[in-house]
C-alpha cells in the first residue's frame, strides 16, 4: 500500500519537473499516474488486490469509494477526468495534441489534493 503512495508521490513530482521545463503533456500524464497510483493504494487496503487496467482502477475506486465520505466527490471523478490527460498525451496527433499549460497545472495540483486526502484516508484507518 505505501509502494503505491510512494510511487504516486514520485509521479506527482515528475509531474511538477515537466511543466516546469515545459513539457506539459508529460506533466498531464504524469499528474494522472498519480492518481491512478494513489488509488491503487486505496482500492489495495481495502480489498487486498489491486486492479490490472486503468478501466478496472477507475470502475474500482469508484465502487469502494463512492460512499466514503473524506473523499470529496470532485476528487473522486478527477481519476476518471484525468485519464483523458494521459490519452491526449500519448495518443492524439495534429492540433488537440497538446495539453495547455495551464490545464496541466491544474491537474498537478488537484493530483497533489487528491494524494493527500487519500493518505489521510488511509493513516486513519
Amino acid at each position: 500500500m505505501h509502494a503505491y503512495l510512494t510511487k504516486a508521490r514520485q509521479c506527482l513530482a515528475s509531474a511538477s519537473i515537466n511543466l516546469d521545463s515545459g513539457l506539459s503533456n508529460d506533466a498531464g500524464r504524469n499528474a494522472y499516474l498519480a492518481v491512478f497510483h494513489a488509488s491503487q493504494a486505496y482500492i489495495f487496503s481495502r480489498t487486498g488486490k489491486t486492479a490490472k487496467t486503468h478501466q478496472g482502477v477507475q470502475s474500482e475506486m469508484h465502487r469502494l469509494a463512492r460512499d466514503e465520505p473524506r473523499l470529496d466527490k470532485d476528487l473522486l471523478s478527477f481519476l476518471s477526468h484525468a485519464y483523458n490527460l494521459k490519452a491526449v498525451a500519448d495518443y492524439e496527433t495534429g492540433p488537440d495534441s497538446d495539453i495547455p499549460a495551464d490545464r496541466s497545472l491544474k491537474a498537478i495540483q488537484t493530483a497533489a489534493n487528491f494524494i493527500d486526502c487519500i493518505s489521510k484516508i488511509l493513516n486513519d484507518s
